[in-house]
């Protein structure tokens, strides 16, 4: 591990990759600068690693390491000895929300109960305003049918776990975002579909029965499977026999996969989850899920990114400026709904992140499996990098204000 002491170069080395991607920028020498670029973030990923208070940061500058590697060789991330790289996505996508499943337990989803007004708002405020805006910015921003419905999308997605981290560091009500994520995620079969059909259905075909499937087998079966892993590892029969059962469950899958060939690939996926959870112990489940999750996360967007080059560099730019208003209305109504709503400040922030941040595995999914489209993939992609940022900051900024010395009263006294 670097320490603080001896990461001080690496700040200097990235400024000086900085320096000279302007340089190359500005002789047109795009390729070097592009290479130049992947080296300052994988420094600065190094560097904020060694710093506690920037760690956060880490896991921005690998996204877009491999982002912009994916656009300077694309190469390599589009086929590997005549394996096309593609095939990957789904069951990285699978594995990913099998991580989320397993960070969950059935106590979130029950203190639903304990919280409903929280909870209800927030997630009232989350399929509304997110979809809604990315309509409205998509429309704005005049972005070919495909790209703008990968737009509204990510706008109609359930919340991601990144929002709990932010949540946590952000000293917001932990307890709440987990649970608006777990239950936001239970609605997204039914939330999703009907508004990609509402708000995006006059830019392209949406199949609504074909997405409810589809969220289902790759969101809410992996999470399911996570979620069974988390009881069998951490009950007290964890000792006994969680492990036959693991084999018994990965059996199980295997044989409906037989049977059901429309869900062939997500039964074989779980069943080789429920297969590594019967073989790994549990300390590897716990450190290593979260790990293989961002590999897998940053892994999709360099395969995504190196198969729509072309259509990212040309609408590169405004992408990622419409990424900006939708993630930055998403915080700001969600705060403010909360707080007309006079909930408290650390229920407002959770609100805020839990609106503004979406499953950006679930759109990338989505836009493949169902949507057939690496173009409707953009959106999800780049929205979910810009989301790790601007949540970074925000975080940042609310972890040094106390949320008890923040006024509670309503906005308009």
């Amino acid at each position: 591990m670097i320490n603080e002491k001896l990461a001080r170069p690496l700040l200097f080395l990235s400024a000086l990759a900085f320096l000279l991607t302007v340089i190359f920028a500005f002789l047109g020498n795009y390729p070097v600068m592009g290479m130049i670029a992947v080296l300052m973030f994988v420094l600065l990923g190094f560097y904020f690693q060694a710093h506690a208070t920037l760690k956060t940061f880490t896991f921005t500058c690998w996204v877009f390491a491999f982002f912009m590697g994916a656009l300077v060789f694309p190469k390599l991330f589009i086929e590997v000895g005549g394996f096309k790289l593609s095939v990957l996505i789904v069951p990285l996508i699978q594995v990913i929300m099998f991580g989320m499943g397993a960070t969950l337990s059935l106590e979130d989803f029950a203190r639903a109960l304990k919280m409903p007004k929280a909870v209800g708002l927030g997630m009232l405020l989350q399929f509304t305003i997110m979809p809604v805006s990315g309509w409205i910015i998509a429309t704005m921003f005049g972005f070919d049918p495909e790209v703008a419905a990968g737009i509204i999308l990510i706008g109609s997605c359930s919340g991601g776990v990144a929002s709990n981290v932010m949540v946590y560091l952000s000293k917001g009500n932990v307890a709440l975002s987990v649970t608006m994520t777990a239950c936001s995620t239970i609605a997204a079969p039914f939330a999703t579909p009907f508004a990609m059909k509402l708000l995006a259905g006059k830019l392209i075909e949406i199949q609504v029965w074909a997405m409810m499937l589809s969220i289902i087998n790759l969101i809410i079966l992996p999470i399911a499977a996570g979620l069974v892993t988390h009881y069998l590892l951490h009950s007290h029969i964890k000792g006994k026999i969680w492990r036959p059962v693991a084999v018994v469950l990965a059996v199980v899958c295997y044989f409906l996969a037989q049977n059901f060939p429309a869900a062939q690939t997500q039964l074989n996926s779980l069943c080789g989850a429920f297969l590594l959870m019967a073989i790994l112990r549990q300390a590897w489940l716990d450190k290593g899920l979260p790990l293989v999750s961002m590999g897998g996360i940053i892994y999709i967007i360099a395969i995504i990114a190196a198969g729509s080059r072309t259509e990212i560099l040309s609408v590169g730019i405004g992408l990622f400026g419409a990424a900006l208003i939708h993630n930055l209305v998403g915080y700001l109504l969600g705060y403010w709904g909360a707080r007309v709503s006079r909930l408290s400040e650390p229920d407002c922030r959770t609100v805020a992140f839990e609106v503004g941040m979406q499953n950006g595995g679930m759109g990338t999914a989505l836009a493949i499996d169902v949507l057939k489209s690496t173009s409707a993939a953009l959106g999800p992609v780049i929205f979910g990098t810009w989301m790790n940022i601007t949540g970074s900051i925000l975080a940042s900024y609310w972890k040094g204000r106390n949320p008890d010395s923040e006024t509670e009263k309503d906005p308009a006294d």
